[in-house]
């Protein structure tokens, strides 16, 4: 960039895939960097050195591998604070040292710059865990020529986390005590640094157009509504991509049989073998609706629950769940499971209580709609997936889905899937219902199966949309 060079990126974020992951934020900081590398940006990643992680090279502060055709992954060391079985904390919960773990990944990141020599024109942060380095920047490290005029860019993957702390521990941040206030890290009391983010990044982007919207209202604001209102000229919604490599049904090895819009019968074949290997009766004809994702109150597994009877009972409709989730959400669907595992119900109802991610390819590939009744989306991928693979997404119109699934009923043509707008069970079975009804019509149901193929998120669009806002921020 400077004297007309390559644009050079800092990529930094707690989880990388292929490296470590809980969820959607490493996919995005595994696929995005390719992308951008694709189209002539250098990218090196940072994310911390966790316990199974074997760098290809080692030094005492950090590791290095690669990935893509030349992105160097750097791994922040620091065995004490990163060599443990979890990411975050364990099945009982967080770590009570995460603010310590972050904050040291933060302040080194942007050591390991200096020493590796590599001077970003923008440090592209994720999340909370990343939240500090546009902190840092400003305040620790501002005399330093080295870190002139680099620019940050801070995306939030989901509002809802936002790395809080009790007030004693700001000291352990090194930090001015003023910056302990309203116009600093203080809320409600407590360390906010998701906040310290939204503040003193240059630009916010978030994970889609409608969820930037959404974010700066009461409803869905987290308490933030207002520090993200005053920096809304700064904040943008990018929507994910899909990574194609992974979910393909012409090429996925972990469905049954694979599949493309050509053959697109053989996705029966998905479905058949998926209900006869999960205890469903195994019938064509039989409408077959899907979930798989966190059992959270996020996305919207009460409305689920309440929803199953009707579903099982009265629509005559087999449904099968994957996912792991809140205690109470496992023992409401198990008693369900033990209700429809006999009697005149028996083989209408599967639930899988667990991570499996061969069991999630095959679901998506063998079932007729994907179930998302989020209470709030940022962006999805379900949906996305859903497309690739042919299956119809169910979904509340919320932050991604809303710009993403246009609503067959109300629009016939360019409709790829059924939307309910109240968070109500009644809103939520009228999509269901209004689903089944395009079903039992096969010709208009394979019309619209084959359709839904043809919507592509590539992560090209989204890489040449944050190689714009790097530029802005630079200009």
């Amino acid at each position: 960039m400077k004297g007309g060079g390559k644009m050079k990126v800092a990529f930094c974020s707690s989880e990388v895939f292929p490296f470590s992951k809980t969820g959607g934020l490493a996919d995005v900081c595994g696929a995005l960097p390719l992308s951008l590398e694709n189209q002539g940006v250098e990218v090196k990643i940072f994310t911390p050195l966790y316990k199974d992680i074997q760098p290809a090279n080692m030094f005492d502060e950090w590791g290095v591998s690669k990935i893509g055709k030349n992105i160097e992954v750097v791994f922040i060391r620091n065995d004490n604070f990163f060599n443990r079985s979890g990411l975050y904390g364990t099945p009982e919960g967080d770590y009570p040292d995460n603010l310590e773990r972050f904050s040291f990944f933060c302040f080194k990141i942007l050591e390991v710059l200096k020493k590796i020599n590599f001077k970003p024109d923008v440090i592209h942060c994720h999340d909370w865990q990343t939240g500090l380095v546009s902190v840092f920047l400003k305040y620790k490290f501002s005399q330093d020529l080295f870190y002139k005029d680099i620019k940050t860019v801070f995306t939030i993957h989901n509002l809802a986390y936002q790395g809080l702390f009790a007030q004693e521990e700001f000291s352990k941040l090194n930090l001015p005590p003023e910056l302990f206030s309203i116009d600093g890290l203080e809320f409600y009391g407590k360390i906010n640094i998701l906040k310290g983010a939204l503040l003193f990044s240059d630009i916010l982007t978030t994970v889609s157009p409608t969820y930037a919207k959404e974010i700066q209202t009461e409803e869905f604001g987290c308490g933030l509504e207002g520090v993200l209102k005053k920096r809304a000229e700064s904040l943008y919604g990018v929507l994910n991509g899909l990574d194609y490599s992974v979910w393909d049904p012409a090429k996925d090895g972990l469905i049954y049989k694979k599949y493309s819009p050509k053959n697109i019968l053989v996705k029966l074949e998905n479905k058949l073998k998926l209900q006869k290997d999960n205890k469903l009766k195994p019938q064509k004809e039989k409408f077959l609706l899907g979930f798989v994702g966190r059992l959270a109150e996020q996305k919207g597994i009460d409305l689920l629950a309440e929803v199953i009877p009707e579903v099982i009972e009265n629509l005559n409709t087999q449904l099968i769940i994957l996912g792991t989730g809140d205690i109470k959400y496992h023992q409401v669907l198990d008693k369900f499971y033990r209700k429809y595992s006999k009697g005149k119900f028996r083989g209408n109802f599967s639930l899988h209580i667990k991570f499996d991610e061969k069991l999630a390819h095959r679901i998506y590939a063998g079932v007729d709609c994907f179930l998302m009744p989020s209470r709030f989306e940022p962006c999805g991928l379900g949906q996305m997936i859903s497309f690739k693979y042919g299956t119809i997404p169910i979904v509340h119109a919320t932050g991604g889905l809303a710009d993403t699934v246009v609503d067959y009923t109300a629009n016939p043509q360019n409709g790829n899937g059924f939307v309910f707008k109240d968070m109500s069970k009644e809103a939520f079975l009228d999509a269901i219902k209004r689903a089944k009804e395009v079903f039992n019509k096969k010709r208009k149901w394979s019309s619209l199966r084959r359709k839904v193929t043809t919507f592509l998120f590539s992560w090209e669009d989204s890489a040449k949309r944050y190689i714009e806002l790097y530029n802005k921020c630079l200009s």
